[in-house]
């Protein structure tokens, strides 16, 4: 372990949120000379995690564009902060797959909780990760945990029924949809809706009040339809007035608890675990093999052949592969 790790681990574990915001920029580093000190991270903050007894917990908020993810997590994570947490905001901003930028706005609808001494919001890029979380949101939920944050909280892209795989990496999935957004009928699909733990019917105030009132209602039904007694609960909430806030933070805190006492958390935790060590293979193995004198050789010329048409793209990859040994 390199004295930069072990003075960043120190740090955290003191809970200093600039040894914080400079361990999820290692995190993100595609450097390989950076490999060994993001390993030995970690390593390290897996430790610190384990010898602390109070549970942190990771909550996901999903939800198409434009339902008000950002806004509804100021509110909700300001909530939290009274009640005495300490709150993450983990906020994945999709990635232009033209420049490969990201606008990482969010943190703009969360003036509130941005100012207060308890919450850190971080905006990362999904650089073309799937599933509505970044590639590195495990690894950042984990080094958050040791900077002594107890609630992190994960708003995805908002890009469509491939988000049920933040339930890979948090504790428990909110979905947010609004009335009038179509998502009654999207209710009743397999996806997404599927997975989640709450629903949340936003922007129930002023003239959309009574709709969604009854869209929670409608939601709340085909839910029953698609997944009998396991049907979560549909509120009406409001990021402008705080309506239905207290009565959803409410109903996470009696979920993850409950999970934590019947042992369903442990167990859940534990497959993401399983699912991380596999995704960790293969991204070493990636890195390890673009470091190879002979991997820019051969995937140039092959690629070439792909781009052409001259070769299929899988029989290309077999090759590739056939030409380095493998």
């Amino acid at each position: 372990m390199t004295d930069r790790v072990t003075d960043l681990l120190e740090k955290l574990a003191e809970g200093d949120r600039g040894a914080l915001a400079r361990s999820i920029t290692l995190l993100e580093s595609s450097l390989p000379a950076h490999d060994a000190d993001r390993v030995a991270l970690l390593q390290g903050c897996d430790e610190i995690n384990a010898s602390r007894q109070d549970t942190s917990y990771r909550i996901a908020f999903t939800g198409a564009p434009g339902v008000g993810k950002s806004s509804f997590i100021n509110r909700y994570g300001c909530h939290l902060i009274k009640n005495g947490h300490r709150v993450a905001v983990l906020a994945v901003d999709p990635s232009s797959n033209r420049t490969g930028g990201s606008i990482l706005g969010d943190k703009t609808r969360m003036a509130e909780l941005s100012r207060e001494p308890d919450a850190f919001i971080r905006p990362s890029p999904s650089s073309g990760h799937l599933g509505g979380t970044a590639e590195t949101t495990r690894e950042v939920a984990l080094v958050c945990e040791a900077a002594g944050f107890d609630r992190i909280i994960v708003e995805t892209v908002g890009v469509g029924q491939s988000e049920h795989h933040v339930s890979q990496v948090v504790d428990l999935v909110v979905f947010l949809t609004m009335a009038g957004s179509g998502d009654g009928l999207q209710g009743i699909k397999r996806g997404i809706l599927e997975t989640v733990d709450l629903v949340a019917v936003n922007k129930a105030d002023g003239n959309g009040l009574a709709a969604a009132k009854e869209h929670a209602r409608e939601l709340k039904g085909a839910l029953e339809l698609l997944r009998g007694k396991e049907a979560p609960e549909c509120v009406p909430t409001s990021a402008l007035s705080g309506l239905g806030i207290d009565v959803l933070s409410e109903l996470v805190d009696r979920l993850l608890h409950q999970r934590t006492d019947d042992g369903s958390l442990l167990e859940r935790r534990s497959v993401q675990r399983r699912q991380w060590f596999e995704a960790a293979i293969v991204d070493h193995l990636q890195r390890r093999l673009q470091a190879r004198p002979d991997w820019g050789t051969h995937h140039e010329a092959l690629l070439d052949k792909v781009v052409s048409g001259a070769t299929a793209p899988y029989a290309a990859a077999r090759e590739f592969l056939d030409r380095l040994g493998l």
